[in-house]
């Protein structure tokens, strides 16, 4: 099935659409392939484009060309997509002004090209859900994940503790050793979740407040265990394809929260918020030019070898994000 996928895909010369009054011209400078990506070309993900479609919802461009009621863009300037459904798999497109955001030129490109979904996830789940203090902890499975390596790194910077937990795998210590240079405070397997060791973490760290779930099935299960009563676990994706199963003690006696986050509907709840979408922006954009928000593990791809990229990010244990140069 893997094959069929890759083979809906083609490369194609397009003409670039006229540009109008509102419209921005854009030259796309790279792209990544993200697992939101891979399920709208299978047909599985909530919101789908109507096809013919170009696959790609998040990636960063330089202006080319602004018609003649664009005010707030230049050429020059550095845009990245302000919703999903761009299509940003292509070398050039029109666009019109409102569905960009402008973003530093100079951070780095990788930096940019991976901004307006993992890092926006991460620190809206960060913020939004519980008021974390200095010093307060969170867990997350699928630690390695975009979204995962976000986390850690803004967590950090906002002075919050880690508990990370990763699949066991071939090259462990090798992805432990990153994820702390990343600023993780715990790397654990899953199996670890279910030992008396535990307990040694949490003499050193507060139990979490906050629990980031990607993965469903037993993961979740065994790390809302270690949530504080009152606690919450946000859900933001399914890679096992299993759901999450708690147990009813977890709502009687510690009242946990359950609740669920996607960031396609945050922004289309906030489209009328320009202030917290730039306040998130700003947030996040400082951190990168502090060198405290760096992009995930990513390998660069030209455009042609385009089948190869979305071959190796369909893979198990994938540790690095493909990014189509373009």
């Amino acid at each position: 099935a893997l094959f069929l996928r890759v083979s809906l895909l083609r490369l194609k010369d397009l003409e670039v659409a006229k540009l109008g009054d509102s419209d921005v011209h854009v030259k796309m400078l790279a792209a990544p392939i993200n697992p939101a990506d891979i399920n709208m070309i299978q047909g599985t993900y909530a919101i789908l484009s109507p096809l013919p479609a170009v696959g790609g919802n998040e990636g960063v461009g330089e202006v080319l060309e602004v018609g003649q009621r664009v005010a707030a863009l230049k050429p020059g300037d550095w845009v990245i997509p302000a919703s999903s459904g761009l299509g940003t798999w292509r070398t050039q497109g029109v666009f019109p002004e409102e569905t960009l955001l402008k973003v530093p030129s100079d951070i780095p490109v990788l930096c940019a090209a991976t901004l307006s979904v993992n890092p926006c996830t991460a620190y809206r789940m960060l913020t939004d859900f519980e008021t974390l203090a200095p010093g307060d902890s969170i867990i997350q499975n699928a630690a390695n994940s975009g979204v995962g390596q976000a986390v850690i790194q803004i967590a950090k910077a906002f002075g919050v503790k880690t508990v990370n937990v990763v699949r066991d795998r071939p090259d462990l210590p090798k992805l432990v050793e990153r994820l702390m240079a990343l600023g993780a405070d715990h790397v654990i397997t899953e199996e670890m979740l279910r030992k008396p060791e535990m307990k040694d973490i949490f003499k050193s760290i507060p139990k979490p407040r906050l629990a980031l779930n990607c993965v469903g099935g037993k993961s979740t299960t065994e790390m809302l265990r270690h949530l504080q009563p009152k606690g919450t676990m946000v859900t933001y994706g399914g890679m096992a394809k299993q759901p999450v199963m708690v147990p009813v003690s977890a709502f009687i006696f510690r009242d946990v929260r359950l609740r669920g986050f996607w960031m396609t509907q945050w922004r289309k709840d906030h489209a009328q918020d320009q202030e917290s979408l730039a306040g998130m922006m700003d947030t996040l954009c400082q951190l990168i030019q502090r060198g405290q928000l760096a992009a995930p593990a990513c390998t660069e791809v030209p455009l042609q070898d385009y089948k190869a990229a979305l071959e190796a990010s369909m893979k198990p244990f994938t540790s690095s994000k493909q990014i189509l140069l373009l």
